[in-house]
């Protein structure tokens, strides 16, 4: 049962992140790479480690994602920005990831049943993951807090003078 649960959860985390490296929408790739995370926390969880997968939700399908979508409408002003915004809207867009987030989310009801045979002797204490990270791991976690804000700062430029460009014409 489990081992079938863990191919789905598989199949889903690539072909949603295919899905997320062909598209030419950047949001429509965002939403793919949403999907994809939540996948790899399903499989996380199936793996017996529910914390990593409670973080890999709450960090990647949420934080950095929101990151991802302000950056994205950042770059989309004018009345083109508009339209396109309104076309992503149509229900059409949503049904593909919609039904691999459902069997996502139906994977997790089923593995849930079974977590305390997942779980058991398991057992991770936030606290030492916490002091771990800011302890001998500062220096990882605050070159990456940077190279996020790099990223973030270097689109806000991109986006800025593709705007400007587009204003003078």
């Amino acid at each position: 049962m489990m081992e079938s649960l863990f191919y789905i959860a598989a199949l889903v985390a690539v072909m949603s992140t295919v899905a997320a490296l062909t598209r030419a929408n950047a949001i429509h790739a965002l939403i793919y790479l949403i999907v994809s995370l939540l996948a790899v926390a399903v499989l996380f969880f199936l793996m017996g480690a529910p914390f990593a997968a409670a973080l890999e939700i709450v960090i990647y399908a949420g934080a950095i994602m929101v990151l991802f979508v302000f950056v994205i409408m950042m770059l989309n002003l004018g009345e083109s920005g508009v339209a396109r915004e309104q076309e992503w809207l149509t229900p059409r867009n949503w049904v593909v990831p919609g039904v691999m987030a459902a069997l996502l989310l139906l994977e997790l009801i089923l593995a849930l049943r079974h977590a305390p045979a997942l779980t058991s002797g398991i057992s991770v204490d936030p606290k030492a993951v916490g002091l771990t990270l800011f302890g001998p791991y500062i220096l990882a976690v605050e070159i990456s807090s940077m190279l996020l804000l790099a990223g973030l700062v270097g689109a806000y430029h991109l986006g800025r003078r593709f705007i400007v460009r587009r204003e003078k014409r």
